[in-house]
């Protein structure tokens, strides 16, 4: 009697296997998407000419683990499951202790340690905003994150309580990119107190450089006199002079007269009081706010020596006899050679962003002449045009961009050099 394949396999014990992979568990899972790589649920003998490593097979999912997520998400949108409340301010958000775990070493200690809140249903987070933490849980479950202007820093403050430091990361970049006069001050206080310190330095940077602008906006008006010491302080202040620092003193301490003047003595020791004009430190000698305080009067004698005693000058110096570093203003390259010529190109370099470019065009080449700085213009005197000594002047506003051609000199010069006054202009010629 011929007895079918089938039957054959069933009357000698041999197992039906199903097309499909492995889950393990002795039953075929099926077709699905991934990499095969396990064997059949039942190992069979191999034949004897083959290595029995040839029937194994190992599979991995490719999208598990997003997979995964996005169902445990749903779990979360429907209230499924959730094993924790939190609470911040009147509102409950319902998680997973096991996915706020793997993203948060806050949460991961808390459920991991023999404290109390490792076992209550509810936690009260206190000094949390609900939104941001919110946005927070959700995170843990996507992986993404919404930034807003008006959200930002309690979404950071947040994450820093929480010690999410990819969302700390990712917000720090974002209130870098949010720098502008009108809120450094205010960025690098709250990064002081977040404990961001990538983001202070570069706010505290910002601010130095463009402190011009800073002391022309509310923010300033409003520091604390602990902050604006730290300001006054600093070698990096980027001003014309020591004037500016000093007069944006006087209008932060003028603001709210009343309150600050206590703190005046104080903040003056942090101006260089020996850099400002003698005329300006006579007029404080006698001045209301400083006549009738002891330290504010020691402070303005020591400067005035300094203007009156020069010869004694070496022996007086101290932080505030050293000029601040300052990179106000910007750098011109006039004229010169261009291929054995004389240039009439003028070229600006800006310290600030450093880039060169050109800022206009001389009406003459020119060469071997002399240039000078009066009244904010540039003065360029005589030179050569590459043939002959010139006797021409010509004048630069960088205002207005725009050069103007002055009166002739009545003797042909080139290889000057001059002294320039604050109105008059002196030449000497080199031999």
């Amino acid at each position: 009697m011929e007895v079918a394949p089938e039957q054959e396999k069933k009357a000698l014990g041999v197992p039906e296997v199903k097309e499909g992979y492995s889950d393990g568990s002795g039953q075929a899972t099926g077709e699905g998407c991934g990499h095969r790589l396990s064997a059949a649920s039942h190992p069979l003998s191999p034949p004897c000419d083959m290595d029995s490593s040839s029937s194994e097979e190992f599979y991995q999912a490719v999208h598990h683990a997003e997979q995964t997520f996005r169902k445990m998400e749903s779990y979360l949108k429907q209230q499924q499951l959730c094993d924790v409340i939190l609470i911040a301010g009147n509102r409950k958000i319902p998680a997973h202790r096991l996915v706020l775990s793997s993203v948060s070493d806050y949460f991961a200690a808390m459920f991991t340690s023999d404290v109390c809140e490792a076992k209550q249903e509810e936690i009260k987070m206190e000094g949390i905003d609900p939104n941001a933490l919110w946005d927070l849980v959700q995170f843990a479950y996507t992986g993404c994150l919404e930034l807003k202007e008006d959200t930002i820093e309690n979404l950071l403050a947040a994450a820093c309580l929480l010690q999410l430091p990819q969302v700390v990361e990712v917000c720090c970049h974002f209130l870098m990119k949010l720098l502008h006069p009108s809120n450094c001050l205010g960025i690098r206080a709250f990064a002081d107190a977040q404990g961001c310190t990538e983001l202070m330095k570069v706010a505290h940077n910002y601010t130095m450089e463009n402190i011009m602008e800073v002391i022309r906006n509310q923010e300033f008006l409003l520091l604390p006199a602990e902050e604006l010491h730290k300001l006054l302080a600093s070698d990096d202040v980027n001003v014309p002079d020591e004037e500016t620092i000093f007069h944006a003193l006087m209008m932060w301490v003028k603001y709210d007269m009343q309150r600050r003047c206590g703190d005046l003595s104080m903040l003056l020791a942090y101006i260089r009081l020996p850099l400002l004009p003698p005329q300006i430190l006579a007029d404080l000698e006698n001045h209301a706010l400083f006549k009738d305080d002891l330290e504010c009067q020691k402070l303005i004698l020591e400067a005035m020596k300094y203007h009156l005693l020069p010869e004694r000058r070496t022996l007086m110096q101290s932080p505030r006899t050293k000029p601040r570093k300052s990179t106000v203003g910007a750098l011109y390259a006039v004229g010169g050679m261009d291929n054995n010529k004389g240039a009439t190109t003028i070229e600006k370099y800006d310290l600030r962003t450093n880039i060169w470019i050109q800022a206009g065009v001389m009406n003459g080449r020119r060469l071997q002449f002399g240039v000078a700085v009066i009244d904010d213009k540039l003065f360029v005197i005589g030179g050569r045009d590459g043939l002959k000594t010139l006797n021409t002047v010509e004048c630069y506003n960088p205002k207005t961009k725009a050069w103007t051609v002055l009166p002739s000199m009545s003797t042909h010069r080139h290889g000057l050099v001059h002294n320039s006054q604050k109105d008059s202009l002196s030449i000497f010629i080199l031999d």
